[in-house]
């Protein structure tokens, strides 16, 4: 892989990690600390990630408890949490948070694996935008000169297999969390 297209692979890479990010905050029908990444909550003036203010724990397959470690926190987690797109109410008792995940029903199954899609749709949009951004680099290098055409139908021809197989690794990911969603 010449230099320039590993800076781009690199980007792509990124863009993976995100998608990956975007599939664990997808709760499925075991509970997951993943889902509790994106909830933040405000710890003096300041909005700071749920699992560094609380110890996150699964005690069982179908909940998760939410011990803070400044128990002034625990209306803060508990609004954080109602507000969130999780669809779960959180149950207080004065120390920890519990949150008891559902079984999941056939049409939020559905709802769920739509979310997904959607997810890896985006994740290959922006691998494409960075392919696309590549290609005006490789252009404007044949404009100044500093490659010849055939190197740059060369490099061009690397980035576009290294797009279609970071592409398909999106599509595998997918496919993955779809199969584990809708399982039952």
């Amino acid at each position: 892989m010449s230099p320039d297209n590993k800076i781009y692979d690199d980007k792509m890479l990124k863009t993976i990690e995100v998608v990956k990010a975007n599939f664990a905050a997808v709760r499925a029908g075991r509970a997951n600390a993943g889902v509790l990444d994106r909830i933040s909550v405000e710890y003096y003036g300041t909005p700071t990630p749920l699992n560094q203010v609380a110890a996150i724990s699964s005690p069982d397959p179908r909940t998760l408890t939410i011990q803070p470690w400044d128990t002034s926190l625990l209306k803060a987690i508990e609004k954080a949490i109602q507000t969130s797109d999780l669809g779960i109410n959180p149950q207080n008792d004065g120390r920890i948070i519990r949150l008891a995940f559902p079984q999941l029903t056939e049409e939020r199954r559905k709802d769920l694996t739509k979310q997904v899609r959607k997810y890896g749709e985006e994740g290959k949009v922006a691998v494409r935008n960075i392919r696309r951004d590549a290609m005006d680099e490789i252009k404007k290098k044949v404009k100044k000169s500093e490659i010849t055409e055939d190197d740059q139908k060369n490099l061009e021809k690397e980035l576009q297999d290294i797009t279609d197989k970071r592409c398909k690794e999106i599509d595998e990911l997918t496919a993955k969390k779809e199969k584990e969603l809708m399982a039952v």
